[in-house]
């Protein structure tokens, strides 16, 4: 049984291993063009658009592993993030929450993309990517932020608002790009995804008149 599908395996298999490296690989790819830093510390990168599709494609267990995988090569002295960053100091930093919050991040978009039997739509994929990719982020970022530059949450919460466009931006990108991988290669979500056709033939639900 694969993941998201039916009970959950304890052990992972070699291709679970495989989607999961390569997906750590990709969020860390995405940091290579650097990034720039803003109120408090906390850079502004490309990562997080990585951390969304993870979610919405490896599903809420692989997904949160790929984020952890990367972390952990982080912590090991790697220079995974944005603008070369690695070692134990970069989680010590205002940006500290964020990361944390990736990983509870990807597992909610999965979470919500892979919540049902049919195909996701549109809306339910930016849904994902608004309250995984950035309201659950921020749930962890912001007063982690808050208690390392000493401001309020308040105050933090405010300067945070500099991100919103950015974060729109990606999950918007996100949700073009998991709508169009469902529709181009449903098989990379490894999912077998009940059409309304199929549930019409079993009789779930009355034909359309």
């Amino acid at each position: 049984m694969r993941d998201d599908q039916g009970p959950l395996r304890s052990v992972l298999d070699a291709s679970d291993l495989a989607r999961v490296a390569v997906f750590a690989a990709l969020i860390a790819a995405l940091g290579l063009p650097g990034s720039f830093s803003v109120f408090g510390g906390v850079p502004i990168t490309a990562q997080t658009f990585g951390v969304m599709l993870a979610g919405a494609i490896l599903g809420p267990r692989l997904g949160a592993l790929s984020v952890l995988a990367l972390l952990a090569l982080t912590a090991a002295g790697l220079p995974l993030l944005a603008g070369g960053r690695g070692g134990l100091g970069v989680f010590v930093g205002p940006s500290t929450g964020y990361l944390f919050g990736w990983i509870a991040g990807a597992f909610v978009v999965g979470l919500i993309v892979h919540s049902a039997a049919r195909k996701p739509t549109a809306w339910r994929t930016a849904l994902a990517m608004l309250v995984g990719g950035i309201l659950v982020v921020y749930a962890f970022g912001i007063p982690v932020q808050s208690l390392v530059t000493r401001l309020s949450l308040a105050q933090t919460a405010l300067a945070s608002l500099v991100f919103i466009p950015g974060d729109l931006v990606k999950a918007v990108l996100a949700t073009v790009t998991v709508s169009t991988l469902l529709r181009a290669y449903p098989r990379a979500f490894r999912r077998n995804w009940r059409s309304k056709d199929r549930e019409e033939a079993a009789g779930t639900i009355p034909p359309a008149p």
